[in-house]
């Protein structure tokens, strides 16, 4: 029986979610995480507080505390076994929910997700845009596969269950206060990260 609205909850739930985490540990990972965030906060103000949508096992929180000691951490997770990992981080407020469950209860600095829109049914996206601008006082950080369409990608063997699109320019057509502060592209054959991925610093 299945426990959440789409098969994408379902599958980042299960065992697939739980593989993930054991994927994503080591420490090239975190000094790829932190010239990803030291080069994205380098045009934003001063940050207090930092909500991120699928934190996982909260890799990107950590780099973001490393950079920001004194910042205000929480987080938002599926997968059982990630909440563990996330628990273990001192002063995290973990909401262990799926992102379509979560109701916010107040505004961060700033909202991020990263590598999670991707991996969501393409129907609910509406709902997650308005969840992360409901989340934000001021700032709100999409991290993504960029591609200018909607396209569908096999990923892993698996179907449906990565989707790239324009991510941020949706947002900025559905809340027109937004405003695109600065954005960046990481690529993999730079020895300073691990992975291709589009970001997006927009403020409200």
């Amino acid at each position: 029986m299945n426990k959440f609205k789409t098969e994408q909850e379902n599958f980042w739930a299960g065992e697939f979610g739980d593989d993930y985490i054991s994927r994503n540990t080591d420490e090239d990972f975190r000094k790829s995480n932190l010239n990803f965030f030291n080069e994205i906060f380098r045009k934003a103000g001063k940050i207090e507080s930092v909500i991120e949508f699928g934190a996982n096992s909260g890799l990107n929180l950590l780099a973001i505390k490393e950079i920001i000691p004194t910042v205000n951490l929480s987080a938002i997770e599926i997968n059982d076994k990630a909440v563990l990992e996330l628990e273990k981080i001192s002063d995290l407020k973990v909401y262990h929910s799926s992102i379509l469950d979560f109701k916010p209860d107040s505004k961060r600095n700033l909202a991020l997700i990263k590598g999670v829109m991707i991996h969501l049914n393409p129907d609910v996206l509406p709902d997650v845009y308005d969840l992360l601008y409901a989340s934000s006082d001021k700032y709100i950080c999409i991290a993504e596969y960029y591609n200018p369409t909607p396209v569908t990608v096999p990923y892993r063997g698996h179907s449906d269950r990565l989707f790239k699109r324009d991510f941020a320019g949706e947002m900025m057509d559905r809340f027109k206060d937004l405003k695109l502060v600065d954005y960046g592209f990481k690529y993999h054959r730079d020895n300073k990260y691990f992975d291709d991925m589009n970001w997006f610093l927009l403020e409200k």
